[in-house]
């Protein structure tokens, strides 16, 4: 049974003055120095909206702690703080990455679980897709999602696709993207005419208005439980203490919500 579906004269250029490259300097000096002394945080690239909401939130609350967010797949910002990166905290879209992280003597906290996320089926044009069963058709020519190796709403699409006996004959349609962001560019370039991507992208006011989607039935595949750790390197920082209390908050909790996700009560 077909899920509910959701819709949706230039100036001449001067040349600068001495005074304001000196000016643009000075201010690329002193950002390349807050960049250098903030708190640096790992983030799952489906949660960007998101996190970018709770920090700006958290750093009107806290002027005093700056964060500096790097986004990516849970699977290559996994390996970069096994391999060294100084990220003092790790948000992933599963649990099994940061347990990896715990298991291997990265983590200096215990995982927890900040949210759980929903799949759907994005496509640009009004009614070209409302099921997963739609896709066989052959005017889908390519269809794009996560790398199912790096990202976990890639596998959950993958996982999605066989359960509903789809994914034969689609196998050979599927493009990939290293993040579910690429695989979202991909779809609202055309270069794919579908995507599996995750709530919280769909339902943002920019994405909205340029398609439609269709929530996956979450029976489907496995559940899309999203974990964060505090690292060995933010262990004993102030900043990363304060904010996982804050993304924990009332408001935090409520900040998840209106991004799609669900917190655990």
């Amino acid at each position: 049974m077909p899920l509910p579906v959701h819709r949706h004269g230039a100036n001449p250029r001067k040349r600068p003055s001495a005074l304001a490259l000196l000016g643009f300097a000075v201010a690329w000096l002193f950002a390349g120095s807050a960049i250098a002394d903030a708190t640096r945080i790992a983030v799952a690239s489906g949660l960007r909206h998101a996190m970018n909401d709770l920090v700006a939130q958290f750093q009107e609350q806290y002027p005093e702690h700056r964060l500096a967010v790097s986004y990516g797949s849970s699977g290559s910002l996994r390996t970069q703080i096994a391999n060294g990166a100084p990220f003092s905290a790790f948000f992933a879209a599963d649990m099994a990455r940061p347990e990896a992280l715990v298991d291997s003597g990265h983590a200096g906290s215990a995982v927890r679980h900040y949210a759980s996320g929903q799949l759907v089926l994005w496509t640009r044009n009004q009614g070209d897709a409302t099921e997963l069963a739609d896709l066989k058709d052959p005017s889908f020519r390519r269809i794009a999602i996560a790398h199912p190796e790096h990202a976990p709403y890639g596998a959950r699409a993958v996982e999605a696709l066989q359960a509903e006996g789809v994914y034969e004959a689609v196998a050979d349609r599927l493009v990939t993207g290293n993040t579910v962001t690429r695989a979202l560019q991909q779809a609202q370039s055309g270069a794919a005419q579908a995507a599996l991507i995750p709530l919280s992208l769909a339902i943002h006011p920019n994405i909205a208005e340029q398609g439609q989607y269709t929530p996956i039935d979450p029976e489907l595949h496995h559940p899309l439980e999203h974990g964060y750790i505090i690292t060995r390197r933010g262990a004993e920082d102030e900043a990363v203490a304060r904010f996982m209390e804050f993304v924990g908050s009332t408001a935090g909790r409520e900040t998840l919500r209106e991004h799609g996700f669900h917190p655990p009560e």
